[in-house]
């Protein structure tokens, strides 16, 4: 796999500067002095009985890990049907796949010619200048999982928050596409939001981990900016990256959606252009395999060299769009191809591209989900990229990336899918750990209640952390996620108990003579592992700050904004005018934020 590709040159590059201060100053906090960076909390490894010297669980059977170095030897391939006497390699590009010219990528309305047809658009300016694609009618048939916003916990009777991992960022994406077709915010659907996509989106200046360690955690306790009475901790988390990325193979199969829902500009077509940025990064090491599905799924190309672009490309742009959607047989069809191709130590993974109306064959949630997680155990992860409006079928997809071992991303211009295609490639879809979950312990002297903002469908029963048969979330290589609680505090003296009949609630003496305020507790695997690790961090109350850096502000100000748009109760009376006003007070040096603080002000 490759760093630089041609694609990448040819298009205008985005910056993902993160930001380290802030020039301008915040309402409610102290300036005298510089901001404050979050803290890199030195990690703790259990010393126990039930754990080794790394950490590793003794839940599951005893397994070491393959530390040889990573080799494959390069599978046969069966190679695109093309006609009679032609030669594949010699293939040029399909004039469908892109205009020649980088223009038809930065916006120039002079070489579009070849791709966008009239019927498609009224104008060529429509078509390369305007990057986002609006529709008519964005959310009529949509489908969306309701959310049940998390309610503040009682420290003393409940001081344990557990979860999965989520990396998920589509909530943003689909949100900007309804705020650019002109919704209202009463307009937004209900469930199509969650609030730790939207912090997660973004970029934060985090510290990576150290040494051999798989993960850091950056801490920072502010005010809260919603309710001063309260404190929001902010828990960073950022994964090792790999050093020798560039030399792991990839074993690609795109699983794409040919069927007559995907006949529309901001399907099919985003998706064959997105594509071919993705295999100008491919080299001759990798596998790519191509399965479509419609009324019945169809092997395209199977086991084809990375380096052969114009074949790949030219099996792509081939595809049109018509029939019913039988998803079920092209999952099935897709992971026999990754099963057959697999690379021992790859990336082996199915790229499965769709509106997500699955209307025949395996078509319920349960058993899609049932399908997929009998599927991941072999070492194939699943990652999902939903595209177009109308019949958007979001529960579908967030269920089959959640089971698959992968990550879930919503593509709604060609800006996204250079970013999630090519700039953060290796972070969604190099895994370096899997199964990963979170339990975060709050010490009840400093800490009353707490209440996780946000990762509600990803809540986890106490007792599963340490399961290693439950399921958590994927991270993959370098890849940063954001956790936010807003606590209530006791009285810093505050030694509270309660005397009830079956249980002793009194502290501990550690939790009487400590300055922690909560731990946080990361139990994770190594991608081809089945026994888990521990690591742990203490956050104390030296990581509050009154003056917080751009970074801290802006990913709560981001979680406020997730609040309002699904009618929290905790937000009191600030409305999304509010939000627009504190981000404008915030420097912000990254086009990513600046585009969501264009974003609100227009909502």
């Amino acid at each position: 796999m490759k760093k630089t590709t041609i694609a990448a040159l040819l298009i205008t590059a985005i910056s993902l500067t993160s930001i380290t201060g802030c020039a301008s100053l915040f309402k409610g906090y102290n300036n005298n002095s510089s901001q404050s960076s979050p803290a890199y909390i030195e990690p703790e490894y259990p010393e126990e009985s039930g754990t080794n010297e790394k950490g590793f669980s003794d839940s599951s059977s005893d397994t070491s890990l393959d530390t040889e170095t990573l080799s494959y030897e390069a599978a046969e391939y069966e190679a695109y049907e093309y006609p009679a006497g032609d030669q594949a390699e010699e293939y040029p590009i399909a004039e469908s796949a892109a205009c020649e010219s980088s223009s038809y990528l930065t916006g120039s309305s002079d070489s579009c010619d070849n791709y966008y047809s009239k019927e498609m658009y009224s104008s060529k300016q429509e078509a390369c200048c305007d990057i986002y694609y609006p529709h008519p009618d964005p959310v009529y048939g949509e489908n969306y999982k309701s959310i049940k916003e998390n309610t503040f916990t009682d420290t003393l009777s409940s001081p344990l928050s557990t979860f999965g991992a989520d990396i998920d960022t589509a909530s943003y994406a689909n949100l900007r596409r309804m705020i650019n077709d002109g919704l209202s915010l009463c307009d937004i659907p209900s469930g199509s939001v969650r609030t730790e996509e939207l912090v997660n989106y973004f970029s934060y200046d985090y510290k990576e981990p150290r040494g051999d360690d798989t993960f850091a955690v950056n801490a920072s306790i502010i005010d809260c900016p919603w309710n001063r009475d309260n404190k929001l901790v902010n828990l960073g988390i950022k994964a090792k990256e790999y050093d020798n990325i560039d030399d792991i193979p990839s074993n690609i199969v795109f699983l794409i959606d040919v069927s007559g829902s995907m006949d529309s500009y901001d399907k099919l077509p985003l998706l064959q252009m997105g594509f071919d940025m993705l295999i100008d990064d491919l080299d001759e090491d990798d596998r790519v395999s191509i399965v479509t599905y419609a009324s019945s799924s169809d092997i395209v190309i199977a086991g084809v060299p990375g380096n052969k672009h114009p074949k790949i490309k030219r099996a792509i742009n081939d595809l049109t769009a018509s029939g019913s959607t039988n998803g079920g047989d092209g999952i099935l069809s897709a992971y026999k191809l990754a099963e057959k191709y697999f690379i021992e130590g790859g990336n082996n993974r199915v790229i499965m591209a769709t509106d997500g109306d699955l209307n025949v064959g395996v078509t319920s949630e349960n058993e899609l989900e049932d399908l997929i997680s009998r599927k991941k155990e072999g070492g194939v992860f699943l990652s999902v990229l939903g595209f177009g409006t109308g019949n958007y079928n979001e529960v579908t997809l967030e269920t089959l990336a959640d089971k698959g071992n992968g990550n879930y991303s919503y593509i709604d211009c060609l800006s996204e899918a250079k970013k999630v295609l090519l700039d953060e490639f290796n972070s969604t879809l190099f895994t370096v750990a899997k199964d990963v979950k979170f339990q975060v312990e709050f010490n009840p002297r400093y800490v009353s209640e707490y209440r996780l903002i946000g990762y509600e469908n990803r809540q986890m029963a106490a007792k599963d952390f340490n399961d290693d048969k439950k399921d958590g979330g994927e991270i993959g290589s370098g890849h940063s996620m954001t956790i936010l609680y807003e606590v209530k505090m006791n009285g810093e003296d505050s030694n509270e108990n309660t005397s009830l009949r079956y249980q002793d609630t009194d502290l501990s003496e550690k939790g009487k003579l400590s300055d922690e305020w909560m731990n946080v507790s990361i139990r994770y695997k190594e991608p081809e592992e089945d026994r888990s690790q521990l690591i742990s961090f203490p956050i104390s109350g030296e990581c509050y700050t009154k003056t917080p850096n751009c970074d801290i502000l802006f990913a709560a100000y981001a979680a406020e904004c997730g609040m309002i748009i699904n009618d929290s109760e905790y937000t009191k009376d600030l409305d999304i005018k509010d939000i627009s006003e504190q981000l404008s007070e915030l420097s912000l040096n990254d086009e990513y934020k600046e585009e969501f603080s264009e974003l609100i002000r227009n909502l």
